[in-house]
This record gives C-alpha cells, structure tokens and sequence, in this order.
C-alpha cells in the first residue's frame, strides 16, 4: 500500500468565494523527510524563481512556488505546466495545510514556526493542556484500553506513518511510528505520546473521516459491498457493468461500482474498455495480472483509479475519479475500498438501466469515451511492424497508435516529401506488407487508394479508385505524382496502389486554408522511389519490387486491406 499513503493531509478541496486565500501556491512535490525536501528545494531553486519549503499537517514537506496573487496563479501554473517546467500533477493550494516554512535557508525553522500537527484543525476549546513528563505519559498510556491502542495505530496508519498489523501492541513498529508523528509536529521524539498528543492525533484522524465521510455500502443488485466516500457522492443510475455514484455538493468525485459476469476474457476485455474511456486518463500506472488488474490516470483536471478482480466466475471493481487536489485523502480512501471490496452476491444484471444504459460510438454505458485528437492512414513496410505515414499524421501528438490497439513511436520524419515513419512499441506481425513499385505509374492507368475515411468506424479500410493524371507535381515536381480520386482527411498518409497492386506512392495531404484551391479530387501522393529512399536511409526495406501483372479490382482490395493501418493521434 506505499502508493496509497499520504504525501499530505489537508482540506480536501481548495477554498472558494470569500473564504478564498488572497495568495495561491503551486505545489510542485512533497517529500517524508526534512532532509530530502531541503535537498529538493535546493534542486526547484537552481532552475526556477520563488521556491519555498513548507512542512504540511501530515508531517510532510511541501515544495511550493510562489505566492501567486489568486487571480493569476491559474494561469501561472497552466504556462509552467505547459512547458514542462513542473510535473504534470503539480497544483494550486491555499496554503491552508502549510504549517512552517524551511526553505529557502535561513528562513524560521519549520518546527518552530508551526502550530503542532493537530493545533489548527481543533476548535479552541479543544487546544490540548500543557504536556506531561515521560514517566506521567507512560503512566497515563497504561490506563489505555486495548480498543483505545489500537484506535491509535489506526489513525499512525492512516497518516502513512505505520504499516503493521493492528493488534493494540505497542513495539518497535509503533514507537518509531509515534516519534515520527512527534517529530513532524516539533515534539521531542519519545516514542511515548502524552494524553494531550494523542488526543490531537485522534482529533486530526476523526476530521479527516469526516472530510471523507466513509461509510458502508451494500449493492444488493451488484452483488458488492464496500467501504466508499459516501459523503462526496451519491448513486446515479445503473449502466451495466457499472453502478454509476455522480459529485455530490460539488464535491468533484465520483464513483463507478464493476459488476459483471465473465471469465478471463472478460476481465480482459473491460481492462481495455476502460482504458478507452475519458474517465482514464492516458498517463498513469498500468498493471495487469491473471486474476485482477490495476488502472491509475492522472491529467491537469482529474486523477482516477480502477481496480477489478476475476472471482467465482465474476468480475467484481471499482473506479473512483476525483480532483488532483483530493490526491492526499482519496489515496488513503482508495487502499480502504480496495481493502473492504467484498463479492457478495450474484453479477449486475447486464438489461438493468434501460436507455440509460444504450450504446453509441461515443460511450461505454453511458460513459463518454476518449476520442484521438485526428486520425490518418499508414502502410506497413516490414514485417517488424514499421509504418509508413505522412508528417501530418502524427505532428504534435502526444501518443500515438495503430489501429487504436498498439502504442506506436516517431522514428523519423522527412521534410523534403513530407512522410514519417513510427515503430510499435512491441514488434507487429501484419498480415501483409507493402512492395513499392520499381518505376513510375502510367498515366491515365488506374490507381487505388487504401485507407480510412471514417477513422476507426470500420474494421478494415476502404478502397477508393481513381486515375493517375500526371507524374509530377504542378509545378514540376519529380517526387510527386497526381490523381484524381474522390478521397477524405483520414486517408491521407495511406498507400497508392497502381494496377499491379503495388505501392506506387503515399497519399499527401491535401492542400490547407489559405492554399490554392483546387478542383475537387485532385490529390498528390509521394512517389514510391521517394519513400523507397526516405525508408533506406533508416535502415528499412529491401528496395523496390518486380513489376509483375494486373490485378482483379477485388485482389488489390484484399492486398490493401492487410497492410493499410490507422494511425491514431492522441493529445
């Protein structure tokens, strides 16, 4: 549960309206120990401006930039983020959660700045009453009962400071947890809390319970129970696999209950279903066993988690989404679900939920589905899998795949004639690959075109014919050829076959806003001897093939469609 523990512990949505901070700080990163964030701190500082250091509640150590007027540190953090200066998960805080400052140097030692950890989360009339000696605190913790010890190992581990079973013993484990509690707050480290320090970590836990607001939920229909932030959100509708939980009071978190009957390849199969949804974020963790699978996303907007297990032929989950600023509590709140998630009946029933359960190209079960940015054709030239497409296809791309199943690299791009080449990630084994034709095609011969107009709408691509109308550019260009064929966007960047059913060229672009407009159907493509060319200079190909006979309309089809691949921007 490492990953889960919290890196601070704080108000679990930043502050709005009037009660509103006047100062912002984007929060970079935090750190367990005063020396790695000092250490830190000192790193941020030789590359950026206005680098502080904060002890946060937690007994963390916050690295922070800053202070920011309110009204700009949005727009601070987003320009910082977009160029990568930060981590992508930093976000804005009021500050609300720093306690002392240590950096820069010399600034007041954070002990000694701050209140103790639980001193400005109780009301007044809660401060504790001055600390008692060793020996009184000893005294007084052997009057505990065993309930009353282990309620306080509960709340050490909640804070991420104990990971030991929870049996009201207190050894080696407890007492170093203690004395970190006690030094994060600038006590003395006994190892022994006094009545005054463990009133103020139960107080601290009991708050963040209630921030939460945990309780038991029983699922009769989906046959699961668990522990969840029922205060933050509120059931929805059912949507099988899923029982749908909206943001409850803006709270910005939600909730999705998996159930569903299934064996391996169901849960196989929803582990990639979900990673198509917008709820997923691309960038996070991913991990995949024979029996349970783990989804992590994180982008500037929401962070979410997904965690399914296949057992007693059915597969019983979770997903809970919520705001990057909720990191601290939901990280906790997520190892409690995980840890309560229990099987407790029959699957969801896969009719229930009506129309609100209907299916479209743009959602799963009423879930909205990530969409690639644009899509565009390509043709693959080895048997490794290597794809040949255009520039275009693939400018600007943060991720890119192939067929929307394999994730695919930029290897290199040509400027002259406008192509790219990408390598999966993981060696393909496509079902054909392209012969580029040895010479230039005849004009006025028939030409096809291979690729997908609709982008991933079909299963396989389309195949429009069309005549070759001259083998050169407008303005004489030796590495371009010209046709006419009724063709869409997406299929830019796929294969032009002449009658021999060999690649005679990639179809380019056609021309953009502000060009010379064109008749409609008149579209260029790079010619085979230039992509032969571009594709040997990186080590790709055997060169051009034997011209051979013509081919059946319907042959060059079948021939296209096993090497043609959509290639998929992802931003």
């Amino acid at each position: 549960m490492k990953q889960f523990l919290p890196t601070m512990i704080a108000a679990i949505f930043l502050a709005a309206g009037a009660a509103r901070a006047q100062e912002s700080w984007v929060q970079i990163e935090a750190q367990p120990t005063l020396a790695r964030a000092e250490e830190r701190a000192q790193a941020w500082a030789s590359a950026l401006p206005e680098v502080n250091g904060f002890r946060l509640t937690s007994g963390w150590y916050a690295v922070t930039l800053g202070p920011y007027p309110a009204e700009l540190a949005r727009d601070r953090l987003f320009a910082l983020r977009g160029e990568g200066l930060i981590p992508p998960d930093s976000f804005l805080s009021d500050g609300g959660n720093y306690t002392g400052r240590f950096w820069p140097s010399g600034a007041a030692p954070a002990a000694a700045a701050a209140p103790r950890p639980a001193d400005a989360r109780a009301p007044a009339e809660a401060r504790p009453l001055p600390d008692e000696t060793l020996a009184e605190a000893r005294r007084s913790e052997a009057e505990l009962s065993v309930e009353e010890r282990k309620a306080l190992q509960v709340a050490l581990q909640w804070f991420g400071l104990y990971d030991s079973g929870i049996d009201g013993a207190f050894g080696r484990g407890t007492r170093a947890s203690m004395a970190e509690w006690q030094g994060a707050g600038g006590f003395e480290r006994t190892g022994v809390l006094t009545t005054a320090q463990r009133a103020m970590l139960t107080e601290a836990y009991r708050r963040d319970l209630d921030a939460l607001g945990l309780g038991r939920v029983t699922e009769a229909r989906a046959g699961i129970e668990l522990e969840m932030p029922i205060r933050l959100v509120e059931f929805d509708s059912y949507a099988p696999p899923f029982v749908r939980y909206r943001e409850k009071d803006g709270s910005g978190v939600q909730a999705l209950l998996i159930s569903q009957e299934g064996d391996q390849a169901a849960l196989d199969g929803l582990y990639d279903a979900m990673q198509g949804l917008e709820i997923v974020p691309v960038e996070g963790f991913r991990e995949r066993q024979a029996d349970s699978f783990v989804l992590t996303g994180q982008n500037a907007a929401i962070r979410s988690y997904t965690y399914a297990r296949l057992e007693g032929g059915m597969v019983k989950g979770f997903t809970l989404v919520y705001p990057p600023e909720a990191e601290p509590q939901m990280s906790r709140a997520l190892a409690i679900m995980r840890d309560t998630l229990a099987s407790t009946g029959p699957a969801l029933d896969p009719t229930l939920g009506g129309a609100a359960a209907a299916e479209s190209r743009d959602l799963l079960s009423g879930l909205e589905i990530r969409r690639p940015e644009r899509t565009r054709s390509g043709v693959y030239v080895d048997a490794a899998g290597a794809v040949l497409t255009v520039a275009e296809a693939v400018a600007g791309c943060a991720r890119i795949t192939l067929d929307d199943l394999y994730a695919a690299r930029l290897v290199a791009e040509d400027a002259a004639t406008g192509l790219a080449l990408l390598r999966p990630e993981a060696a393909l084994a496509p079902a054909a690959v392209a012969r580029l034709a040895p010479a230039d095609p005849r004009i006025g011969s028939r030409a096809a075109v291979a690729g997908f107009p609709f982008g991933g709408a079909l299963p396989a691509a389309t195949v429009t014919f069309g005549t070759i109308e001259d083998v050169a550019g407008l303005a004489g260009e030796a590495g371009l050829f010209r046709l006419q064929a009724e063709t869409e966007p997406g299929e830019s960047g796929g294969p032009v076959f002449d009658q021999a059913g060999q690649v005679a060229g990639v179809l380019l672009p056609a021309a953009g806003p502000g060009d010379r407009q064109l008749p409609p159907g008149v579209r260029f493509a790079a010619k085979a001897g230039a992509a032969s060319a571009f594709l040997a200079a990186q080590g790709v190909g055997g060169g051009p093939s034997v011209a051979g006979a013509a081919m059946a309309p319907e042959d060059i089809t079948r021939a296209a469609m096993g090497m043609t691949v959509l290639v998929s921007c992802w931003n």
